[in-house]
């Protein structure tokens, strides 16, 4: 006999399958063997009486900082943080130290990955050569490498003839490329959104202009070319509507919201407290409003955390010089639940489709469902466990995170990926 494993007494919720009801799950061999009323007596039981049963939740945006920073975070630390808040998979971005550009990159992530042993662990390849934004990477050998997509994430690809050259081949690899939309001509050296508190702080403006005019342009590209485009971590009411009208056209595009863009907003800098500097930066309370909204109307394909670990040594530095980013995997779920459930503005299958079923579908990989014969990838949540975040319990190497000391609601207790239970609360 193989192993088996049963969840019972749940509330499974499986969108893809349009399941949400209290039944059993049943794992044989790493894989999905039935769900609904199994009668079968097997040793291993997880009683999962009051929890969920969802499909393994997947992050398409995550900084693992390896190679290059691996006193910020590593494949392996990262890997933890991802089963310890519920991720069965999740994508690096290429902007490490160096930049992954080539198929032998690819393979070095995968590699430390099976070595780590916790979740799945994906990579996008860079768009450029360097994220220069000049010359094409190996997007071809990459893909063949197992590349999900490609992306100069942290920069914008600033030349149009360069982004419509790597659509195009894109299109001949049937891979998908993100763009971190930022037109660095009329970003300038900004620090923080432009506007009321930038003005009184004293610092550099950045202006929503700069993400909406690569956006506009990504997508008079995408009429061209018709290839599958995501639009990474969106922060402002202007890009929501020209996702909504790309949309509308039917365009190829996708988009993602991260957590800080859905909760915070750029009156937080007023502090000069560098755990809240991130890129794009946070916006005005109408941009938060508008993306929230934005998630109710259907638009927002993924919820990402665009998890950015750094050194504290680093995020020490004043303002205009400590480094963008946010670290906030382990508490990702939670702060969803406050954004999104709290307020009434998704139920529960609509949170996970954003988590698992629509992310698997952007990186093209069988994953997301509870569908038989799928391999075993399973969140169990505890929808009502209240907690105060504590970046000192974190198992990143990070603390970088402007949630210290919120009371938050949903935690994941346990994480099960390709049937073997790799964290439990």
């Amino acid at each position: 006999m193989g192993s088996e494993l049963l969840i019972k007494n749940g509330r499974v919720i499986d969108p893809a399958n349009g399941i949400d009801k209290k039944c059993n799950v049943l794992i044989t061999d790493g894989k999905i063997a039935e769900v609904g009323e199994v009668k079968k007596d097997v040793q291993r039981v997880i009683d999962a009486e009051g929890k969920l049963v969802t499909p393994g939740l997947i992050d398409i945006h995550v900084h693992f900082r390896e190679p290059g920073d691996e006193e910020e975070e590593t494949i392996a630390s990262g890997s933890m943080a991802a089963v310890a808040a519920g991720f069965t998979s999740v994508v690096c971005m290429p902007n490490t130290n160096p930049v992954i550009e080539n198929e032998t990159d690819i393979e070095y992530i995968h590699r430390k990955a099976r070595q780590a042993r916790k979740t799945h662990v994906y990579t996008m390849g860079a768009i450029t050569k360097g994220l220069q934004g000049v010359e094409l990477a190996e997007m071809g050998f990459m893909a063949e490498a197992g590349a999900v997509g490609f992306t100069d994430d942290g920069r914008g690809v600033q030349d149009p003839a360069v982004m419509r050259r790597a659509l195009k081949y894109a299109a001949m690899f049937n891979v998908f490329i993100a763009q971190h939309c930022q037109d660095d001509a009329i970003a300038g050296k900004g620090v923080m959104n432009s506007g009321y508190y930038s003005t009184i702080l004293g610092l550099p403006g950045l202006d929503p202009l700069a993400e909406q005019a690569m956006l506009w342009r990504d997508i008079q590209l995408i009429k061209k070319t018709n290839v599958r485009y995501h639009a990474q971590h969106i922060s402002t009411a202007g890009s929501v509507e020209l996702i909504r009208q790309a949309k509308n056209e039917s365009l190829p595009i996708t988009c993602e919201v991260a957590p800080h863009h859905l909760l915070l907003t750029d009156e937080c800098c007023a502090e000069y407290d560098t755990n809240y500097k991130v890129n794009p930066p946070l916006r005005s309370e109408r941009d938060v409003e508008a993306l929230r909204q934005a998630v109710a109307d259907g638009l927002v394909d993924a919820l990402a955390t665009d998890h950015a670990p750094h050194l504290q040594s680093e995020k020490e530095l004043e303002f205009l010089t400590a480094p963008f980013g946010i670290a906030s995997l382990e508490c990702a779920l939670a702060l969803y639940v406050k954004a999104l459930i709290e307020p009434g503005i998704l139920d529960w299958p609509g949170l996970i489709r954003l988590m698992a079923e629509k992310p698997a579908k952007i990186i093209g990989v069988d994953k997301g469902t509870l569908s038989k014969g799928k391999q075993a990838d399973v969140t169990i949540i505890d929808p009502k466990a209240e907690y105060k975040i504590d970046v000192n319990t974190f198992h990143s190497k990070s603390r970088n995170c402007p949630y210290h000391g919120w009371t938050v609601k949903g935690k994941a207790e346990k994480t099960i990926v390709g049937g073997e239970i790799r964290f439990e609360a």
